[in-house]
């Protein structure tokens, strides 16, 4: 992963990805060959199963665990659960919901946020189980900063402090038979993304944009955040609904594959429907993957 907080912009870190079951997620996600971690439980009644890529991001598809704590955490103030009730109050149980970039000073981050006029509330410290593929386990720790657009209601930042890094091997979870390396390229839709511009320089930390007919885009510290409008979307990734109502939304992640040939044979062995868009092998969004998955080669 790039520097964090150095001289250039954040790194992404990873996408949250609601889902009603995360058996589902799991089945899906395993679909499309991706090495897919043990079930882990957060203290305030969510869970997930995570994604981990080799550049140090990751997928978190996540569900309601126990949704009598979720609700009371959201009512003591835990902006992220309340933000994850309201995502699927509006859009249904399967989306994708949050952009989350790394940091290594999420109160510096709050200070920003609170400066730009884009804070979304307090941040939130917790810990939780980290299992691996052959059992071994540990604990993780983070700390969220948050930052929202009150015109964009169906989307939402934060950056992550991972407050004690683990010294356990990953590299079994980080390998993944559809050959994913990293993630290229976040994508969002917005009928006029410029309006956007503001909110996501300050996310990434990133002062350049590059503006087009198409939208926005800004380099992060290991990859690229778009924002498009329906002619874009279409463009670009072949898909449809960037005219949705006004507000940002999270819509795809465009990952970077080694074996982009074997993918195409697994897609068409598990029935999985996909179409090729500017040499991107493009898979539309699915119960238990609640984005368009877009695959290019390394």
């Amino acid at each position: 992963m790039a520097d964090l907080n150095g001289d250039g912009p954040r790194p992404v870190d990873h996408i949250v990805l609601p889902t009603a079951d995360l058996g589902t997620a799991r089945q899906r996600l395993d679909a499309l060959g991706f090495t897919v971690a043990p079930e882990a439980r957060h203290p305030f009644g969510t869970a997930n199963a995570c994604v981990f890529l080799g550049d140090g991001t990751f997928l978190e598809p996540i569900a309601v665990a126990q949704r009598e704590l979720c609700e009371r955490s959201a009512i003591d103030g835990n902006v992220f659960v309340a933000r994850d009730q309201a995502y699927r109050f509006r859009r249904g149980e399967e989306g994708c919901s949050a952009l989350v970039m790394g940091t290594q000073n999420a109160e510096e981050d709050r200070r920003q946020f609170v400066n730009a006029g884009i804070s979304a509330g307090l941040n939130l410290e917790f810990a939780r189980p980290f299992e691996t593929l052959d059992g071994t386990r540990d604990v993780a720790g983070f700390e969220l900063a948050f930052a929202a657009d009150l015109r964009a209601p169906d989307v939402f930042f934060f950056t992550c402090e991972r407050k004690n890094p683990s010294d356990v091997d990953k590299s079994a979870l980080e390998t993944h038979d559809n050959g994913v390396v990293s993630i290229r390229q976040v994508v969002l839709s917005e009928q006029n993304p410029s309006d956007f511009q503001y909110l996501l320089q300050e996310i990434a930390d990133q002062r350049e944009v590059n503006a087009h007919s198409f939208g926005i885009e800004l380099d992060a510290g290991n990859a690229t955040v778009l924002a498009l409008n329906g002619t874009g979307l279409k463009a670009y990734f072949g898909v449809e609904g960037g005219t949705h109502a006004r507000g940002l939304r999270m819509r795809g992640i465009v990952f970077a594959t080694d074996r982009f040939d074997a993918l195409e044979d697994r897609l068409k062995q598990n029935g999985i429907a996909f179409s090729f868009v500017g040499g991107r092998l493009v898979v539309p969004e699915h119960s238990g993957q609640g984005a368009f998955f877009a695959f290019e080669a390394v």
